[in-house]
């Protein structure tokens, strides 16, 4: 199971995290920006002076089979073996690519998640789950491999974008609404108007330790770990639907305007509170916004869900809440009843 690593000491804890592996060569994965703006703050360790950097670009659209390759491609011509060790230094996109890079080179080698992004330190770089994108569909080609560890450090959330910071806040809510009462009342009442970095740091090991613990429970998503989806059949057909349209969205602003569909279906056919309702979606439409869709849209998007790798078969399957830590996994709708709930989303965000 993955070593969970909350550093105080970026530095020392990235050293000591890599010295307790055993490895003959080490490779970092970072793209543009973390290249630009987060390595260097490694630069003092000695280790990753023999360190062979790897650099892809940015942005999930790049997260392809053809940067992949190209990770694949540059671990072969510099000597890689089965014994060598790769560090991903950045958000989402980088975590998820170079993990399944890290999975499929020689049938598997280990590696590090290092998030730089706070979405990335929430979600992605926890759990095991790698992949990339594929044919237009949102992490279509993928498969299940831990990373040794993951360090989190809140040095690289000063640098995040109010954007940013929103993007891996929506997955924080998600962790609350199936966890407790007591944590979602937290996460909601957090101001980022005045960031206090040190209480994020700590939501953020908290909201990481929902998800470890369910993964723990369930690493293959047979069961329980299909909580950790809530929001995400819609979201995943939200980001799908923008990648087409060539208007890529922060997975993290998805996942939140999923939320609104997905507690919706929650109310309607699990008798999830409607107070809890009203107030979630209060607070996601005041930080998020709006993802614009019109009627004429529903049915393209029906037809993206129905393609969800979650599904059996054509049926859309959900993961819906009756009460906030209540999970009721495997739920089914039909197409008039998601279209209504797709109605009360326009409807929330002032569409």
């Amino acid at each position: 199971m993955q070593q969970i690593i909350k550093s105080d000491h970026l530095i020392t804890d990235v050293e000591k995290a890599i010295q307790n592996i055993r490895h003959d060569k080490l490779f970092i994965l970072t793209d543009e920006n973390t290249h630009t703006h987060c390595f260097p703050l490694l630069a003092g360790i000695p280790l990753m002076r023999d360190a062979k950097e790897i650099v892809i670009p940015a942005g999930d659209t790049n997260k392809t089979i053809e940067n992949l390759t190209r990770v694949w491609q540059l671990l072969t011509e510099n000597g890689a073996t089965r014994h060598s060790l790769l560090v991903n230094l950045g958000g989402g996109m980088v975590t998820d690519l170079g993990g399944f890079a890290a999975a499929t080179f020689k049938r598997g080698i280990g590696y590090i998640n290092i998030s730089t992004t706070l979405l990335g330190a929430v979600d992605a770089a926890v759990g095991g789950k790698t992949g990339i994108n594929f044919e237009g569909y949102k992490n279509e080609i993928g498969s299940f491999y831990p990373s040794e560890a993951v360090i989190i450090s809140s040095d690289f959330f000063h640098t995040l974008s109010h954007s940013d910071i929103l993007s891996g806040y929506a997955e924080m809510i998600k962790h609350a609404l199936i966890h407790s009462t007591a944590e979602w009342e937290e996460v909601l009442a957090y101001s980022f108007n005045e960031p206090d970095y040190s209480k994020l740091n700590e939501l953020v090991f908290r909201s990481v330790n929902i998800k470890q613990g369910v993964v723990e429970k369930d690493p293959y998503e047979k069961n329980i770990r299909k909580a950790l989806n809530f929001g995400h059949t819609t979201a995943h057909a939200f980001e799908s639907f923008a990648m087409n349209s060539e208007k890529p969205v922060p997975h993290g602003y998805a996942v939140a305007w999923g939320m609104i569909v997905e507690l919706w279906l929650s109310y309607r056919l699990c008798g999830f509170p409607k107070e809890k309702l009203q107030r979630s979606v209060r607070f996601i439409q005041e930080h998020y916004g709006a993802f614009p869709i019109s009627c004429d849209d529903y049915e393209t998007l029906y037809e993206i869900a129905r393609h969800d790798k979650k599904n059996i078969g054509d049926t859309i399957h959900f993961t819906l809440l009756s009460d906030i830590g209540d999970v009721q996994i495997d739920q089914t709708t039909d197409k008039e009843l998601l279209f209504e709930a797709f109605d009360f989303y326009r409807d929330s965000v002032g569409l």
